[in-house]
């Protein structure tokens, strides 16, 4: 019995080890702006991911930008439609602390000239869903 309760618990904190912080992957002190076609959008759970193609100057690079969960891109406007294969987008955001082509992504911006926000949970990120307002300057 003892063991079956061991199990449990331990099947109950890998979820929690699979999410992860801002600061545990990527670094607010490298910011990055991509120029890219839209390779892939994955929205998928815990974090969406945009796929994205760069020109560099030795060939074509791919990058990972990680956004929000779909239910923060939903409240932001976003759609599964809102990027296709093909779209030109420029994703703003945080490089991974790896050097790897990753990135958490704050804004995207489409083609059309429209700007996002993408859920980033970094630096300078707006307030999560549910937080209180700031507070009116005194007067």
């Amino acid at each position: 019995m003892l063991s079956v309760a061991a199990a449990g618990c331990l099947l109950a904190v890998f979820p929690a080890l699979a999410h992860h912080s801002f600061a545990a992957e990527y670094d607010a002190n490298r910011p990055v702006t991509l120029n890219g076609v839209v390779k892939k959008f994955d929205w998928v759970n815990p974090h969406s991911w945009i796929i994205i193609d760069v020109q560099e100057a030795n060939g074509i690079a791919t990058w990972e930008c990680e956004t929000g969960a779909p239910s923060i891109l939903r409240r932001r406007g976003w759609k599964p439609s809102t990027l296709k294969p093909g779209d030109e987008v420029t994703v703003s955001g945080y490089g991974a602390k790896d050097g790897s082509h990753t990135m958490n992504a704050r804004v995207v911006k489409t083609a059309d000239g429209r700007q996002i926000l993408a859920g980033s949970a970094g630096p300078g990120a707006p307030p999560g869903e549910g937080a209180p307002p700031d507070k009116p300057e005194a007067k």
